[in-house]
This record gives C-alpha cells, structure tokens and sequence, in this order.
C-alpha cells in the first residue's frame, strides 16, 4: 500500500474552535471589558468551579502562572526542598525555582507514567523535612492520587496537583484539580480546551484564592492610593482571552469524547504491533488529551541521543522514536518525543533524583522507548489511518 502524504500538516493537538468564542469576545469588545475584569473572567471561573467541584478559581496568564502561586502559597520559602514529578514538562517544576527552592525529583511508575507512591515514600524517608508534594498528570491520565494523599498526610505534607494537561479527567470519579490545596489548570493552545493562553489557579481556601487574586493583580493594597506592602505579578488573565474560555468549556466533554475514541482507534488499529499505549487505570477515567506509546523494549533497534540531536539504524521488525518521528514528519505530521525526565535536564544536573530502588530509571525508560502520537480533534478517521500504516511502515 502507498502510504500518501498529508497535503496540509497534521498536528498533534491544535485549537479546535466552535463560534462561541467569537460571540463572547465580541461581547467583551462591545461592553468594552478588554482588561483583567470582566463578566467572561466572571463566568469563566465560575464554570471551572462547577465542573471540577471545588469552591474558589482565579483566572490567570498561564498555567505556570497558576503554579508558582500555588508554590507560594503553599509556604515553599527559599532553600526548602520539594518533591516534583520527574517525567513532567518544565513548568511543572520551574515554579518551584522561583522561589529559589531546590527541586527533588521523584521517579514514575509504569502503571499511569506518573509519579511513583513508593518513589515518594523513599524520598520522604530520606529528606522528612520536605513539606510540599507537586504531582503532573501525565497526557491527561491521573496519578495514583489515594497512595500520594495518604504519604503526604503522614508527612503532613501540602499536595500540589499540576493538573494542566489533565482537565476533566477523574480519579474514582471525582475531577483531578481538586485533590490538593493548591491546584493548577492550563488552557495553553494545545490543551483539551484553549484560551489562546492562560490558566486557573484552584483552592477550597478562601483565603489563599483571595491572596492569589491580590498577587496576580501586583498585590495592590485597599487604599486610595498605590499602595504596595509585597511583591505581586502581572499574572491576571484577560477578559478577551476568558472569553474563548467560556466558550470553549461549553465543548470540554465533546472534546474529551473524541480524544477517546483517537486513543481507543489506535489501540486497536496497532495491537498487532511490538508497542504499548499509554496506560490508565481502571478506576479513573484520563481526558486522553495525547495519546501515546511505547515502543516493547526487545522491539527497539538502535538509538542515540545526545542533548539535541538523535539517530537510529535501521533493523527488520523493530523501530524506535526517532525512526518513527522522522516517518511522520516525512509524511507532514506532527509527533513528538515523551517528555525528557527533569533529572536527565542540564538546568536541573545535580539535583537529586528518587526512585523505587537504586539503579531503576522508569522516566527515562518510557522517555527512550515512548513517542505522542497525531492527537488532533479535528483529525479525520482515514488521516489517522495513515498515520497507523505509517507507523506500520515502520516495523
């Protein structure tokens, strides 16, 4: 079979828009509510709340934004250690060295790719000190969030969930953002839904969302004057850009239904093949914002990687990522490689890095053999056919 190449580029996950958007931006023009106020940040918010089921939200820039006041707000002072998931994006753990604390690393699980309860475990019998836990959601799938609380409570502990790629997805039924006291939401371009930018910063404590919106706003005091008594941010979201939001959010479900039934095609379209899909357990329910694999370690042919560049040799009946990377980007589509682990970072060499024993690496492990597959929702069944015989190809 010729495999034919996609005129238009195929993404791995870009903005899906609908036309509400447009009406509340409009709405925002018209009421000339353009700034950091406004009844879309309003009703933005509140919609947030209603679907994750926590009390207070505060729409900010960025999800990084929604992090490092999180970090703030959970007490993390200069020279304290925190424990950070390993396999995550940067702006999981950057907040953290804003406030010029030292990240320790926490090693995945292969279960959910996620940080591992008995990695935490270890790292709190080591430093039991440390008082502040930041969890990433790998792709939209929950970690193993009763096994972390429960660490974490015994520690006495503050849970951070960075919940940025995770909107909508669940744990035992109830909506990731609201299992720790200070979470963070991301509606980046590329997430389940978009703002353009942006993020949320969720709490059930009043009083830290009312600090939040203090310091987002450059911590401007009640005078009638510019008062300032601390250092605050420009970090508050913008009416226009809440405006997508409202939209956006009227279609989270639709959204998640269709991310679904790209990770269930793939599956099922490449169960034939040396590779496995990104896991899940059963009792949560991933928004299956990327799907993912990776490639059945006695199946990987050669590969060399070094900080920017990769190669591979070629071998009948095995792969890896880079080979299939390259394939799709021959055939102008978009994957990408896993997340490389925060410890494996040169802006991170030194700190220290904790896993279930010594000599076991699973972040780097799933980093080596793992690759995000063409997620994209408006990606047509016979596109994402091609793009399984391409990966086909490849073996």
């Amino acid at each position: 079979m010729k495999i034919k190449k996609f005129e238009k580029k195929l993404w791995l996950a870009s903005p899906t828009m609908h036309g509400e958007e447009q009406m509340f931006v409009k709405e925002a023009f018209d009421t000339n509510w353009v700034s950091t106020l406004g009844e879309n940040i309003n009703q933005l918010e509140k919609s947030i709340c209603e679907y994750i089921g926590c009390k207070y939200a505060v729409g900010l820039s960025a999800g990084t934004a929604s992090l490092h006041l999180a970090v703030k707000m959970a007490g993390v002072k200069p020279g304290d250690k925190v424990f950070c998931s390993d396999l995550t994006f940067a702006a999981t753990v950057n907040p953290v060295t804003y406030e010029k604390a030292i990240p320790v690393f926490i090693d995945s699980e292969y279960e959910t790719w996620n940080m591992d309860p008995v990695a935490l475990k270890r790292a709190f019998e080591k430093y039991p000190e440390v008082k502040v836990v930041v969890v990433s959601y790998l792709y939209g799938t929950p970690a193993k969030i009763d096994e972390i609380l429960a660490i974490c409570n015994e520690y006495n502990a503050v849970l951070i969930e960075d919940a940025a790629e995770s909107l909508g997805a669940t744990y035992k039924g109830k909506q990731t953002g609201n299992f720790g006291s200070f979470n963070a939401i991301s509606f980046n371009g590329n997430k389940i839904i978009t703002c353009s930018s942006g993020g949320m910063f969720l709490t059930n404590d009043e009083k830290a969302a009312n600090e939040v919106r203090k310091l987002s706003t450059q911590a401007r005091e009640i005078a009638p004057w510019y008062q300032h008594e601390e250092i605050g941010y420009n970090y508050r979201m913008s009416n226009i850009v809440a405006g997508i939001g409202r939209g956006q959010i009227l279609h989270l479900d639709e959204h998640i239904a269709s991310k679904k039934r790209i990770y269930d095609r793939y599956k099922e379209s490449l169960s034939d093949l040396p590779i496995t899909m990104n896991p899940f357990m059963d009792c949560t329910e991933p928004n299956f914002w990327l799907s993912c694999m990776t490639v059945n370690e006695d199946s990987m042919c050669y590969q060399k990687r070094d900080n920017c560049n990769a190669s591979f040799n070629t071998e009948a009946g095995k792969s890896c990522p880079t080979e299939i990377l390259e394939k799709l980007a021959e055939y102008n589509a978009e994957g990408r490689p896993i997340w490389k682990p925060m410890h494996m970072q040169p802006i991170y060499k030194g700190c220290d890095f904790i896993s279930s024993d010594e000599g076991v690496d699973v972040g780097a492990d799933i980093f080596e053999r793992g690759i995000c597959l063409p997620s994209d929702i408006k990606m047509t069944d016979e596109q994402q056919d091609i793009v399984i015989e391409i990966i086909k190809s490849c073996f």
